[in-house]
């Protein structure tokens, strides 16, 4: 690895060494892994693990424990630099999604999924951290959308060769985690060595830390992540269990997602910057509710698989518009408390994540649309909280309630 390499000093380098194009490489790195795991998962589990509803959400429950114990970066960072855990994590996320399908049982398959999870997780505690310290205020939502649509196009690339190749050359699963995952690690060890060690100009608060001002913060964090778990667990298993996607049918349908995203993604970035955070986040949980309130009714009133489709869509396009959170919280962050507080925003995202999925999976097994009229209520709690961030948010001036109270130290 190279020497350090102090932030400001970055322009001097050539432009694929310099911090921005470390971000877009882990960006395209991550989903080649991540995404190639969750297209194949459902059929996967279904066809080789032989789950039921019930089974899925365990397998989802398993999964989300990292992302509830992301606040141990805290200690991790103390020894490790934050860019060094994000490509390690890579690793350990690319090692485990090539080795998936050669542990077939119910037992293999939760452990391996604990293990790439660790790496999914902890590389996006600190990919979050690295973003908001390395990117400027003023481009951080245009960048992000960028950001968001290299990981979508990466993805897309990715998807293409398992609708092309997968029924054409008889793939298995083996041979598709082995060179998804694969690939991942290769980009990481490759990130490791190429690029020097960027030190961002405000030290990181190496310490646990909770703080009052940023409680809608965490609160939106919190329902972020109960709501979308929906998405992620039940949505896609939809597709598979009562319409019969095959692996090519339910890739496809991603493939679409990701054409959607390439091109919105920057204009949500966009977006952002011009209307504002509160905007934004107003926007997409008003969508969201929409969606999910669709996605009852094809249970309830036997609505198609083309509705289905389209929902599906939609929904993971809302999905993208997240990234105002973020920016919400670099606003009103002291610059020190990025790196501790992504971690337990992390942490908080995950809380109902860790016991959502198996409860709803026996939810599911009674009345699979109760779960989606549950998302919406969700999303409309997710709604209330997103009209209480201000116009322009700042360290004071964290909520609309801010101007009803009497400065204080920030805290």
């Amino acid at each position: 690895m190279s020497r350090t390499f102090p932030l400001d000093q970055a322009r001097s380098l050539p432009f694929w060494r310099r911090p921005v194009a470390l971000l877009f490489v882990m960006a395209a790195a991550m989903p080649i892994a991540f995404a190639t795991w969750s297209a194949l998962l459902n059929n996967f589990i279904i066809e080789v693990g032989k789950f039921d509803g019930s089974d899925n959400g365990w397998l989802h429950t398993v999964r989300e424990i990292p992302g509830f114990l992301a606040i141990g970066v805290i200690a991790i960072i103390v020894f490790m630099r934050e860019q060094v855990l994000a490509l390690v994590s890579l690793v350990l996320l690319g090692v485990a999604t090539a080795l998936t399908a050669f542990f077939p049982s119910m037992v293999g398959i939760l452990t391996i999924t604990m293990l790439s999870s660790i790496g999914f997780h902890y590389y996006e505690t600190v990919n979050q951290s690295l973003q908001l310290q390395w990117l400027p205020k003023d481009r951080a939502p245009q960048v992000l959308g960028l950001l968001l649509a290299a990981g979508s196009a990466a993805t897309f690339l990715a998807y293409g060769l398992i609708v092309l190749t997968w029924r054409a050359f008889d793939l298995s699963y083996a041979f598709v985690y082995l060179v998804a995952g694969g690939t991942t690690a290769l980009i990481a060890v490759f990130a490791f060595f190429a690029y020097p060690q960027f030190e961002a100009p405000n030290p990181q608060v190496k310490r646990m830390i909770l703080r009052k001002r940023y409680w809608l913060y965490y609160a939106l964090q919190f329902m972020s992540g109960a709501r979308r778990q929906i998405f992620i667990v039940f949505a896609g298993f939809m597709m598979v269990e009562k319409f019969g996607f095959d692996v090519h049918e339910v890739t496809a349908l991603f493939l679409i997602n990701l054409v959607f995203n390439i091109v919105a993604a920057p204009l949500f970035g966009r977006a952002v910057a011009h209307f504002g955070e509160r905007n934004a986040l107003a926007f997409e949980y008003v969508g969201l509710v929409c969606v999910f309130l669709a996605y009852g009714g094809i249970y309830y009133f036997g609505w198609g698989v083309v509705l289905a489709a389209v929902l599906y869509v939609l929904d993971h396009m809302f999905f993208a518009l997240a990234l105002a959170l973020k920016t919400y919280f670099q606003k009103i962050a002291d610059p020190g408390d990025i790196a501790p507080t992504a971690a337990v925003a992390f942490t908080i995202n995950h809380i109902a994540a860790v016991f959502l999925p198996a409860m709803l999976g026996y939810l599911w097994l009674v009345s699979p649309g109760s779960v989606f009229v549950l998302a919406a209520s969700m999303a409309g709690v997710s709604l209330c909280l997103a009209l209480l961030i201000p116009r322009h948010p700042e360290p004071g001036n964290e909520t609309i309630f801010a101007r009803f109270v009497t400065p204080a130290p920030a805290e």
